[in-house]
């Protein structure tokens, strides 16, 4: 027979036991699980990425659906919230791969998001540890099942810009036309003879006929097109979730410098035998070995990546230049700088297997990057940093070189322009300035049309895959 004590102690050892039993209901019931801090979408005809920011990480799985198209995502400990329920709000009628979304409480510790889909996607889904002002990050990355190939892309572009200008001739000379057979005024001096009267207009002549549609593409032909054309890679950084540097009233690098490389897109494109190719061309981001692989893919003539940094004083200003070395940085803010722009990935998030397979490709082309590619890219890098001096203030009176990772394409020029420390309110204001952005497009495709005409590009066949 048990002693009073011993009685005590068994009681109290069965409580223990029932609270460990009942940990996990109380957990549930109190909400204990991760709460959902921020919801994002960055849509864009490459891809749309979905971004749940929460205060711990979380967990998911996800089932592709046929007919129609859906993505069900279930994630585990978690429970519906307003936080969670703002991701029917954020996604916009013109997003290319999400036609709508659902969001429930499927079981007690399970939401169940259905994303419906608007095209066959092949979703990269993978979670981000905190950093910079992120905390833990759930990533669904919705890729085209089938990508689109980007020379065939640049020939169409450039078809229908020249049916868009042949039409805008034919526009004018009908309105030039109508003009011409309009009937004078009639009021005439009593003296003046009367006037003979108007001819009648012929019918043909008095509207420009209807465009014909495009017509279809012709191997050959378009094969042509491609050799003749000079194409040229822009590379506007940061983007998405990358935000870059920010300047002392709050204007992000990834605005800026995607508003330069458009205005220096359509710029360059009014030369006929022109094509730019952008690794982005609205606020999405792009990895650093995609954005190599994109410029490769198209066989670039040239790659030009523009920023606008910032430094730990803001007394820090200045254009700047740089190239790809293969050695050591030819200053210490020269590796600085590279060490920085190399972190972006991190920032901006990449899948970590895919992030592995492009870090090892990069380190592959560093190897393969020749002497005559630095080289071609110093020449490059001297005319642009000639023309932008005319606008502003240098940081380095000559080109500099930093192991960049978005410089390595090995049969490319590549350069990376700074166009002015944002971080400096004197250069910020004036990066925001459109008439200033305007000189530095001017000074930038004048740079790059100087180099072109010491250094023809090389003959190039083109495969469209």
């Amino acid at each position: 027979m048990k002693t009073m004590g011993e009685r005590r102690k068994a009681l109290k050892s069965m409580g223990a036991l029932a609270l460990v039993l009942k940990a996990p209901q109380l957990l549930a019931a109190t909400g204990a699980g991760p709460s959902i801090i921020a919801v994002r979408v960055w849509p864009a005809d490459e891809y749309t990425r979905v971004t749940l920011e929460s205060d711990r990480p979380l967990v998911a799985k996800h089932l592709l659906v046929e007919s129609p198209e859906r993505l069900v995502i279930d994630i585990e400990d978690l429970e519906l919230s307003a936080g969670l329920r703002e991701l029917l709000g954020k996604v916009k009628a013109d997003d290319p791969f999400i036609a709508g979304v659902r969001v429930g409480q499927n079981t007690p510790r399970v939401v169940r998001i259905v994303l419906d889909l608007k095209q066959p996607v092949a979703p990269q889904i993978f979670t981000l540890g905190p950093v910079a002002a992120y905390k833990d990050r759930l990533v669904f990355d919705l890729y085209p099942k089938v990508e689109v190939d980007p020379l065939l892309a640049l020939i169409r572009e450039k078809d229908a810009a020249e049916r868009e200008a042949a039409q805008s001739v034919q526009d004018a000379l009908g309105e030039l036309i109508g003009k011409i057979d309009r009937p004078l005024p009639s009021v005439t001096p009593a003296s003046a003879p009367p006037l003979p009267p108007t001819p009648p207009v012929v019918a043909a002549a008095s509207a420009p006929p209807a465009s014909p549609p495009a017509p279809p593409l012709v191997i050959g032909t378009t094969q042509a097109k491609l050799d003749r054309l000079i194409v040229i890679a822009l590379d506007p950084g940061h983007g998405g979730e990358d935000p870059g540097a920010s300047g002392p009233s709050g204007l992000h690098e990834k605005d800026v410098v995607l508003q330069v490389a458009l205005k220096l897109r359509e710029r360059l494109n009014s030369n006929p035998n022109i094509r730019v190719m952008m690794t982005r061309d609205a606020d999405f981001f792009v990895p650093l070995g995609e954005r190599v692989r994109k410029a490769r893919r198209v066989q670039a003539d040239l790659f030009v990546s523009i920023h606008a940094d910032a430094f730990i004083t803001p007394k820090a200003r200045g254009a700047s230049v740089f190239a790809l070395s293969d050695g050591a940085a030819t200053s210490s803010a020269a590796r600085w700088m590279a060490d920085k722009e190399n972190a972006a990935d991190m920032v901006g998030g990449v899948n970590k297997s895919v992030a592995v397979k492009d870090a090892g490709v990069l380190r592959a082309m560093l190897d393969m990057s020749t002497s005559a590619q630095i080289k071609d890219s110093l020449k490059l890098g001297g005319e642009v940093l000639k023309q932008i001096g005319g606008v502003g203030k240098l940081h380095k009176g000559a080109v500099e070189q930093a192991g960049f990772a978005v410089l390595k394409a090995p049969d490319v020029p590549s350069i990376l322009v700074e166009t002015g420390f944002i971080s400096n309110p004197e250069e910020e204001s004036k990066l925001r300035d459109p008439a200033y952005q305007d000189k530095l497009v001017e000074a930038l495709a004048t740079g790059i049309a100087r180099y072109f005409a010491k250094n023809p590009p090389l003959a190039r066949h083109r495969v469209i895959s």
